[in-house]
């Protein structure tokens, strides 16, 4: 193998891995794939560790020489399993067949570049803040205010990570926004259960799947990546509960 060749390889076995991490794949899946595609290239051992911050990927060939680059991971996961099943089946079928390293790279920055149409997101939301204010007791007419506050949300979604790159303070950020709506449309309509909504709309920032992931990395041995991410989901949802309870007390909700 050419070292322009080895280099680009590396270079995209770490885009492929931040890909993974960034949707939301746990890390013995990201070290597995890493390790079945490098082997695949050439290499006769890979040693490949990863945390949800970090990955550090090296290779060694038949001819003892061996190369290797660390990748500072800064993204915060957000699970996407369009994109995850996308990336695994070019992982698939490198491991089966494998093609040339620069069609690799293109393939992965396609699969990078999808994404779910914009209209799916808003009803998904709308439909699940919805169905979920109706089933946590509240009335028809609350579940339909709680749809269309999913819809403010979806906005700051999109937008508000523009300017906030820290989940932390954006879910702080969007739990207040959104409860402050939620805590003046219910005083002008004092028929709203404004609780009810609340319940059903915060359901749609609760981190369960990354809550879980975290559980999962430390019962199966990966006990760094599993408390960091456990300590991340906590952080996560205290914020979340922090924004709603201070947009409450100041509204009266």
């Amino acid at each position: 193998k050419g070292m322009q060749d080895t280099a680009l390889m590396l270079h995209t076995l770490l885009e492929l891995g931040e890909s993974m991490l960034a949707d939301g794949a746990d890390v013995r899946r990201v070290e597995q794939t890493l390790t079945r595609m490098g082997l695949a290239y050439g290499a006769v051992r890979m040693d490949v560790f990863v945390i949800t911050s970090s990955i550090v990927l090296t290779m060694c060939f038949p001819d003892e020489t061996s190369v290797t680059q660390t990748r500072r991971i800064e993204k915060s996961a957000v699970t996407d399993f369009g994109k995850l099943e996308a990336i695994n089946a070019i992982s698939r079928s490198y491991c089966e067949k494998p093609f040339p390293v620069q069609e690799l790279a293109d393939r992965l920055h396609l699969a990078k570049g999808c994404s779910p149409a914009r209209w799916k997101l808003f009803a998904g939301s709308s439909l699940g803040a919805g169905a979920l204010t109706v089933f946590f007791g509240g009335a028809w007419f609350d579940g339909l205010a709680a749809a269309i506050f999913a819809l403010a949300l979806c906005l700051l979604q999109t937008y508000l990570p523009l300017i906030c790159k820290n989940k932390v303070l954006f879910n702080f950020l969007a739990a207040f926004c959104v409860g402050s709506l939620i805590g003046l449309v219910c005083c002008a309509i004092p028929t709203l259960h404004g609780d009810k909504i609340i319940i059903g709309d915060i359901m749609l920032l609760i981190p369960g799947l990354a809550f879980t992931n975290a559980v999962k990395d430390i019962f199966i041995g990966d006990t760094i990546s599993g408390v960091m991410r456990l300590i991340e989901t906590v952080l996560w949802a205290a914020a979340l509960a922090l924004g709603f309870a201070l947009s409450g007390w100041l509204l009266g909700v």
